[in-house]
């Protein structure tokens, strides 16, 4: 099992939901780099859970632990090494897992795979909780690209069928990402979030759980980043972004409606502005053959409905090889979305600063 992200900057996540810890170590990372750590502490508070009813009841403070690669706050260039302490574990609940396996989980495959020994408790390695180092190492990825100007924000596209605004995908404001940011439920129409708590807590008080979609920008990214073929902005953030435990879909700019374009609505006409080249508009997200083209980079990633539900479900008893129902117990969210968020800026941060060094 291997959890390795990145080319020139390495990433990699360790641990398991319920085990002593979970981490990650940063390879690659430039010495002389001094992080703001009350920066990087509001981001693992905005993945955090326990804060409200649409997110699980399990309360970790999330508190990363630098073992390496940091001295009086400065990066020294050795790996950046980290580890974050798991306190409230309740491993019980998912003592019948290992032999009936949870609908739309990882349950049965990882069983296949690993024949039976993988750490089925909260999911183990496939878990959501494993989403906190990546936010870490995306905080740090976040600091270095603000800098160098550039700027990444996300915001909660959709909740089942109640529906933000979009962003505008040619004209976005740092302020505005900013200020989703600082948003415990980050929406662009205040007026949305109610709706959206509204439909999760229907679902959950049914036993059941919702998806959505995240809409994901990136300002300041300069033209020419990136390559074709297979090594394109496009492929390497899809791959990063499929790594989000929930995460089954990614469309970049116009996504599936350019099905229903021609090439002159779809074309990005271009102008000179202040004496360097602009796009009229951004159907293609900001990226054209696999490169950055100086426009705000847009993508959307859909989220599927927490699998864990109180429901019952069909399921089978993989020792008896009968048909059983399943009901699960524990600590799940309803919806994962609102927690997604940071976690999509994180990726995304991490993987386009992979690209420019």
């Amino acid at each position: 099992m291997s959890s390795v992200l990145g080319n020139k900057l390495k990433l990699s996540v360790f641990g398991e939901s319920h085990g002593a810890a979970i981490g990650c170590v940063i390879d690659g990372m430039p010495a002389g780099i001094k992080l703001d750590f009350d920066e990087i502490n509001r981001e693992m508070a905005r993945r955090a859970p326990g804060k409200d009813k649409t997110a699980t009841a399990r309360k970790e403070n999330d508190m990363p632990h630098i073992l390496s690669g940091l001295l009086n706050g400065v990066t020294t260039g050795a790996p950046l090494a980290m580890i974050i302490e798991n306190t409230n574990t309740k491993s019980g609940d998912y003592g019948n897992l290992m032999t009936v396996p949870r609908p739309g989980h990882s349950d049965y495959p990882a069983y296949v795979k690993y024949g039976g020994n993988n750490d089925i408790r909260g999911g183990g390695h496939f878990s959501g909780r494993l989403t906190a180092p990546v936010v870490f190492a995306g905080s740090v990825a976040k600091q270095i690209l603000k800098n160098q100007g550039i700027q990444i924000g996300a915001h909660i596209s959709k909740i089942g069928n109640v529906c933000d605004c979009p962003f505008d995908k040619n004209n976005i404001s740092e302020d505005m990402l900013a200020q989703l940011a600082k948003k415990s439920f980050a929406v662009i129409n205040s007026s949305k979030e109610q709706e959206m708590r509204d439909f999760v807590e229907k679902a959950r008080l049914g036993g059941d759980s919702a998806g959505g979609v995240i809409e994901c920008a990136v300002t300041g990214m300069p033209a020419g980043i990136g390559g074709n073929m297979f090594d394109t902005v496009e492929s390497r953030l899809s791959a990063a972004l499929f790594g989000v435990p929930a995460v089954k879909g990614v469309q970049f700019g116009a996504g599936f409606d350019f099905a229903e374009m021609l090439g002159s609505e779809a074309n990005d006409a271009y102008e000179v502005c202040n004496g360097g080249v602009h796009t009229l508009s951004n159907h293609n997200g900001g990226i054209l053959g696999g490169m950055t083209n100086g426009a705000p980079i847009v993508f959307s990633a859909v989220v599927k409905p927490t699998p864990s539900i109180s429901k019952p479900q069909k399921s089978v008893n993989l020792q008896k090889m009968e048909n059983e129902m399943l009901v699960v117990s524990g600590r799940h969210d309803p919806c994962i979305v609102p927690r997604a968020v940071p976690v999509i800026e994180a990726v995304t941060a991490f993987v386009l600063l992979d690209l420019m060094m």
